[in-house]
């Protein structure tokens, strides 16, 4: 009797409206018309900004690329006319391709692997952390400007500053950004300057590692080299991984060294031709838009493809801190 009595009272009060409205506004739900009306006039701004400047454009783009349209007229349906064309008849294409594979494959390892061996240097605790922290990064801030792909075409010019050093040593240096056989490594040499991003990661990454595992090695009689083979390096893989994909991305995606050091035309024997520099040739010098957008749907598909496999190989290199 006193169970059902308990029973009967507490029913009562779980089906009160005042608290089935707490729960509903807790989880969401039962809002006003009102209060739905301010949150989509909140949210208003960002949705056109994806709708009329990302998702339409891509759209876009997508449709254009099985097109023949040069921005004057109206676009000709064509199939996959610019496809064939650019992975069958277009040489140019293919040397872009090379020459950014070639730029992906060596400045990222590079960059990623110069990133790492500063963080490992200012993770001692060395003075002025902060000072050499914020040297080190400010290359990643100035990105990819106009002033730095400047800057670095004078270094690299035949009387820019490397030649004049190697003067000192009686060494007559070439016009490196001139020599099809040297300027693609000006731009490798570029990419790896810039390296204070992954810098950053890697250094935060550093810091979360616990110090008791390096005590307990240095117990174990292990050496430095040991301890970065077996502790710091499989503890970092997942952040390896993310900058290691960040960087690819970006990598494939570079077009304003190339476009400025080699004042846009691709280089001495197209050695500097982009993938991103030869679509923009092809769709606003050439007017080739339908061709250019079936380029850019390509890089797409390489981008695409090439993080799904870094991901899918993580099964293989990564390791994370719960597994056993």
């Amino acid at each position: 009797m006193d169970g059902h009595q308990t029973i009967s009272a507490a029913a009562p009060a779980a089906a009160s409206p005042g608290a089935a409205k707490r729960r509903r506004a807790r989880r969401g739900i039962g809002m006003t018309a009102e209060q739905n009306g301010a949150a989509f006039l909140f949210l208003s701004p960002w949705i056109l900004g994806v709708v009329c400047l990302t998702l339409g454009p891509i759209l876009a783009s997508l449709y254009l690329s099985f097109t023949t349209y040069d921005l004057f007229n109206a676009p000709v349906w064509a199939g996959l006319e610019n496809y064939r064309r650019l992975l069958f008849e277009d040489p140019r294409y293919v040397q872009a391709v090379k020459v950014t594979f070639t730029y992906v494959f060596l400045s990222v390892p590079l960059k990623l692997a110069f990133a790492l061996a500063v963080a490992v240097m200012l993770n001692r605790g060395i003075a002025g952390l902060g000072l050499y922290r914020g040297i080190y990064y400010l290359p990643s801030l100035l990105g990819g400007s106009v002033a730095v792909a400047i800057m670095w075409r004078q270094i690299f010019s035949y009387d820019g500053l490397i030649n004049q050093i190697l003067l000192w040593f009686g060494i007559d240096g070439p016009s490196w950004i001139s020599n099809p056989d040297y300027a693609l490594y000006t731009l490798v040499s570029l990419a790896v300057w810039q390296f204070g991003s992954p810098m950053i990661i890697f250094l935060a990454g550093l810091k979360q590692i616990p110090q008791d595992l390096y005590d307990a090695a240095a117990v174990d009689g292990a050496g430095p080299v040991t301890k970065f083979v077996r502790i710091t390096l499989p503890l970092l893989t997942p952040i390896i991984l993310f900058n290691f994909i960040m960087q690819m991305i970006g990598a494939f995606q570079a077009f304003t060294p190339s476009f400025i050091i080699s004042n846009g035309t691709g280089g001495p024997a197209d050695s500097t031709l982009f993938y991103t520099l030869y679509l923009y040739e092809q769709g606003f010098t050439n007017f080739q838009m339908g061709y250019a957008s079936a380029m850019a749907w390509v890089l797409v598909g390489i981008i695409a493809t090439a993080t799904a496999i870094a991901f899918m190989s993580a099964r293989y290199w990564v390791h994370y801190g719960d597994e056993r």
